[in-house]
């Protein structure tokens, strides 16, 4: 009796011969490595890991998952909250052996491999005292980020990621490889400016980059019952800051370092954080407001840009649930609400209760792309993050209940690289609606049958007869 062969072996025997990259199916030594993403909530079986080197190598695993039958799923960072970068059962095209770095100084421009991620670029930009705007923790994949439209701390002075897009490689669902830029796929290259994943494996992107020779921060704690006071605050302070300031204003769990008093260490806190694309001194004038109300603790001083990278960042493998809503406005009501939702914030644990403010570059980047959101001038963004299984109804609840409280001053649209699935009229809300019918139009072309579609996915326009 001839032994039955399984998928995984088949499919990856007939991936293997000329594939330059690591081929992981289950009950290999790498496999389950190779299947682990940031969010420990996602807990999924591909058939096959496909751990290309090279587009070439991302052009064979698409054409023995049509072959085979097999659901496709693209790994960056790994860091979508919904798992994305993972099919059950399908076959995942891995792309972290591809994170070089190019830059050229003379140029200001950096190309990027497609398994990239955020401190790949930073580090590789930084000695030559150039950045570009990244995403706001270190682990997250370059990819992903610019194509959802990319936004971070220098977003303010230096436009969105997708802004900042000169070029992409990319491979279609058919395995064809496409160079992507103003002037050649015009269509192309407009669907990446915020249309995610939904057109095939972005390999590389060439990016802009810009003269950061210094970057400073100006960070305040305060105790939680002088956090409405600290908001109002950081709200005015935004309103009329130079294109230079970013930051945000945050609920957080206040960690163990050395500036943050003992006593609040592990306990809620708001915190006040002001970026700046200059000196301290100039930092400091625009914070002048804020360092004026009592607070219990304080940096102020120049730090590394990708250093600042790595502030936020949390450790894979917790549980991870976000969600956002951008705002037209922030008045005091909202500022109300906002601190109302603090006194539910899971503690202590790494959540985040996050005001973000937008405008500056981001208000007036191309009116044209599928961002409607970039118009916006706030975005309050929750943030959970957990590590008992039990807390899970308990942190979703918080989440969703802070989305709610904020929707008397929402607009609507909403940057679909911080929420998870919400359903397909929050996806047609993230793109806009006419910014939708184009990409779905764009998507027919070079996706017609929707392989790319673990994403928040746009369906390929049918043709009318």
């Amino acid at each position: 009796m001839t032994p039955r062969t399984s998928v995984p072996d088949t499919a990856a025997a007939g991936l293997r011969p000329g594939f330059t990259g690591e081929v992981h199916v289950p009950g290999d030594p790498g496999y389950d490595e190779a299947r682990t993403v940031f969010n420990g909530m996602i807990d999924r079986r591909p058939a096959v890991v496909a751990q290309c080197a090279s587009g070439t190598d991302v052009a064979r695993a698409l054409a023995v998952a049509r072959d085979r039958g097999l659901e496709v799923a693209v790994r960056g960072g790994g860091h979508s909250v919904a798992g994305m970068a993972l099919s059950e059962g399908g076959l995942v095209v891995d792309l972290r052996r591809m994170r070089s770095v190019e830059v050229d100084p003379g140029a200001r421009s950096a190309r990027v491999g497609g398994g990239a991620v955020m401190s790949d670029l930073d580090r590789a930009t930084q000695p030559y005292a150039l950045a570009t705007t990244g995403g706001r923790v270190s682990t997250t994949g370059v990819g992903g980020f610019t194509l959802g439209g990319g936004s971070g701390w220098l977003e303010r002075a230096f436009g969105l990621a997708c802004d900042n897009l000169l070029a992409a490689d990319v491979v279609t669902a058919d395995g064809t490889l496409v160079h992507a830029r103003a002037d050649e796929h015009p269509e192309l290259f407009w669907a990446l400016h915020g249309g995610g994943g939904n057109f095939g494996v972005v390999t590389s992107l060439t990016l802009r980059l810009h003269e950061l020779p210094r970057m400073s921060i100006v960070m305040l704690l305060f105790r939680p019952e002088d956090g409405p006071e600290a908001v109002r605050t950081y709200r005015d302070v935004m309103e009329s800051a130079p294109d230079e300031a970013g930051g945000g204003c945050m609920y957080v769990t206040a960690p163990p370092e050395e500036w943050v008093p003992e006593d609040m260490v592990g306990r809620l806190v708001c915190a006040a954080l002001v970026t700046f694309t200059g000196t301290p001194d100039r930092a400091r004038d625009v914070a002048a407001p804020l360092l004026a109300l009592d607070h219990r603790a304080e940096i102020v001083d120049t730090i590394p840009y990708a250093e600042l990278q790595c502030m936020l960042d949390d450790p894979p493998g917790l549980r991870n649930y976000w969600s956002a809503e951008y705002l037209d406005a922030f008045p005091d009501e909202a500022v109300t609400a906002f601190c109302a939702n603090a006194a539910t914030l899971p503690v202590p644990t790494p959540t985040q209760h996050v005001l973000f403010p937008m405008g500056g570059a981001v208000a007036r980047g191309a009116a044209d792309h599928p961002l409607p959101w970039r118009s916006c001038p706030w975005a309050v963004h929750p943030f959970g993050i957990w590590e008992n299984e039990t807390d899970d109804e308990r942190v979703r609840g918080w989440v969703r209940g802070v989305r709610d409280s904020m929707l008397p001053w929402a607009n609507g649209a909403v940057y679909l690289n911080f929420i998870g699935r919400e359903g397909q009229e929050r996806v047609v809300a993230g793109f806009g609606e006419r910014a939708y019918e184009r990409l779905s139009r764009v998507k027919a072309r070079y996706d017609p049958d929707n392989v790319f579609h673990l994403n928040h996915n746009v369906k390929p326009a049918v043709a009318v007869v």
